[in-house]
Formats: C-alpha cells, sequence, structure tokens
C-alpha cells in the first residue's frame, strides 16, 4: 500500500475490528500522528470502521455513475435539442455508464478488497478464504450505500421525472412512461419466470468466473498488477451489458438492485416495485448468489490450483460428510487466522 501501513491500534479497536473479521490493524496514512488521532471520537469510528466505510463508497460511486446513465438516456428520450434530436443518449451509453461505476468504485475501496457486491464476497468468503465473519458488515455496507446513491440520483432528477410522468406520479414498468427502471431492473414482459432466473444467473456465473481469473496469481494471461484490475473490469461490466443486459437489465448484484428498489418504494413508487414481473424482486437477490457460486466453483474446478474447497478432498464435500475432518479444517483456518492477524 502505497503511503500506508498497519499500525497497532488500541485494545478496544482490535477487539471491535476483530470481531467484523477485519485485520486488527487497521491501513493507516503512515504520515498521521495514529496515536493521536485515537483520541478524536470519529478517529476512532473511521478506524474501526475504515473498510467498510471504502464498501459504502464504493458501491455509492457505482450506483451514481450507473443509475445515473441510466435516469439520463431515459429521461431525455426525444429531446430535440439533443445531437441527433432523440435524446442524450442510447443503450450502449448505460453500459459505459456502469462499467465506469465499477471501475472507479474499486478504485475508491482498494482498501477493503472492492467487493461491492454481496454475492462477490459470499464467495470470496466461500472459496477464497475471506473471513465469514466480514460478510454482514460488508453486506450492510454495500446495500445502504446503493440505498443512498440511488435517493442522490433520484433528488437529482426529480424535476425530470416530473416531466415525464407528471408531478407527483409514479409508475413501473411496463408502463410506458415507467420510471421506476431508472434504479432498479425490471424484466422483460415475454419471459417466464425460468428464463427470468437463468438471465440473471448466467451473467453473475461470468461476473465470477472472470474476476477470478483476472484475480489467479498463476494465470498468465491477465496483468500482474493490480493496478490494471479496475480497468478489465470496466471491460468486463460492459461487456455482460451489452451481451445480456436487455432480458433483465442485469443486476447480478443484490445491493445493486435491492438498496435502489426500496428507495424507490420509500418516495413513492408503491408496492408495485415488489410485484411487478410477477414478483421479479426476488430474482436479482437469489440468482447472484446462485450465478457466482457455479462460476467460482467452475474455475477452481477447472483451472485453479490454489487453497480452494474445491482442491480439497472430495471437492469440499468431505466437511459435510467427515464432521472431525470439518472441524481439522476450522482450526488450521483459525490458527492461520491469528498468525496473519486477523484474530
Amino acid at each position: 500500500m502505497n503511503g500506508l501501513h498497519r499500525v497497532k491500534t488500541s485494545s478496544s479497536l482490535r477487539k471491535t475490528r476483530s470481531r467484523l473479521g477485519l485485520h486488527p490493524s487497521a491501513p493507516i496514512d503512515e504520515d498521521h500522528d495514529i496515536h493521536e488521532r485515537q483520541k478524536l471520537l470519529w478517529s476512532r469510528i473511521r478506524i474501526a470502521l475504515r473498510e467498510p466505510f471504502a464498501e459504502f463508497w464504493g458501491t455509492f460511486i457505482m450506483i451514481m455513475f450507473g443509475d445515473g446513465s441510466v435516469a439520463q438516456v431515459l429521461l431525455s428520450t426525444g429531446q430535440e435539442t439533443a445531437p441527433g434530436s432523440n435524446g442524450f443518449g442510447a443503450y450502449q451509453s448505460i453500459s459505459w455508464g456502469w462499467g465506469l461505476g465499477v471501475m472507479l468504485g474499486v478504485y475508491v475501496a482498494g482498501d477493503s478488497g472492492a467487493y461491492l457486491n454481496p454475492a462477490i464476497t459470499f464467495c470470496s468468503c466461500l472459496f477464497r478464504q475471506l473471513p465469514w465473519r466480514r460478510l454482514p458488515i460488508y453486506f450492510l455496507a454495500q446495500v445502504l450505500g446503493a440505498f443512498t446513491a440511488s435517493g442522490v440520483v433520484y433528488a437529482n432528477y426529480i424535476s425530470a421525472i416530473d416531466h415525464v410522468e407528471g408531478h407527483g406520479i409514479r409508475t413501473v414498468p411496463p408502463s410506458k412512461t415507467a420510471t421506476a427502471g431508472i434504479f432498479c431492473t425490471y424484466p422483460q414482459p415475454f419471459l417466464t419466470k425460468t428464463s427470468q432466473f437463468f438471465s440473471e444467473f448466467v451473467a453473475s456465473a461470468l461476473l465470477m468466473f472472470v474476476i477470478f481469473a483476472l484475480k489467479d496469481p498463476s494465470n498468465n494471461g491477465v496483468p500482474k498488477s493490480d493496478k490494471w484490475f479496475p480497468l478489465c473490469l470496466f471491460f468486463l461490466i460492459f461487456g455482460l451489458g451489452a451481451c445480456f443486459g436487455w432480458e433483465t437489465g442485469y443486476a447480478i448484484n443484490l445491493a445493486r438492485d435491492f438498496g435502489p428498489r426500496l428507495m424507490s418504494y420509500a418516495v413513492g413508487y408503491g408496492h408495485e416495485v415488489w410485484s411487478a414481473g410477477g414478483y421479479y424482486f426476488w430474482i436479482p437477490m437469489v440468482a447472484p448468489f446462485c450465478g457466482c457460486t457455479f462460476g467460482g466453483f467452475l474455475y477452481d474446478l477447472f483451472i485453479y490450483t490454489g487453497r480452494s474447497p474445491v482442491n480439497t478432498p472430495w471437492m469440499g464435500l468431505k466437511h459435510i460428510f467427515r464432521p472431525d475432518y470439518a472441524w481439522q479444517v476450522r482450526n488450521e483456518h483459525l490458527r492461520r487466522e491469528k498468525e496473519e492477524g486477523i484474530v
């Protein structure tokens, strides 16, 4: 970490961070007087929750660019003052917006690992030894970041939404003037429930498979420097949007969909945000976990040779059928965490 190092914090901060599954010592700017800073209440909070704050703001940035691009394209459709006299943007503008949002969000949240997605966080716990205790606080930070950012986008475009829908009117697809799709995803009306789920499943599996490939140190096909990772993610998200975005809006992220959906319900879009598309709302919550888990499993099964449950006896199923083996592995994992200073 350039300019950063891990400094031993107070015992209370170390205990708080350890309970959350975080490294007991937060990465701190080496130019700061850490012991003096720990006397300030906000500094102690910031040190204790540095990584969750990073996840919050990384997700916030991602949603600002993503939902912002959707808003500009949808709300400006037909504007004759735009170049070409048909609005300020097209579908690919949305792919650009989401790609840029993810890339910049990863830069912002670098200290936390920049997961920005509960399904990716879950798979990192399952396949890459991220402490499970970190999952709840990251999950909460990601959902709150998405909720807050979508609220800012709504406030920014509220006059345009009133202009398109009518003052105080808020509708969801398939209404011709619906604007709820700015904030969360809605499926094409012709899709069956199976097709809805499969579309999200496939895109999520591709997302996790490629991310694991990009982060695999033994993969000679990817840049060895993590500095290129955010740019690679930009092209990955852009490609997913260009190839798999039409049918369901490629949420591929519970936080990206549920947080803004909850916000849209709160500002007056009504219960239809949950019932639209045959109660579609649960698919962007469940399918990304299933798809990302499958994609991660495929990569580890066929390509990855490092530490992973897939590369253990019975592809990890021995943990289920042999409790004594699972206990042994758990103790070994705890021992490594203590050696690495995580607990």
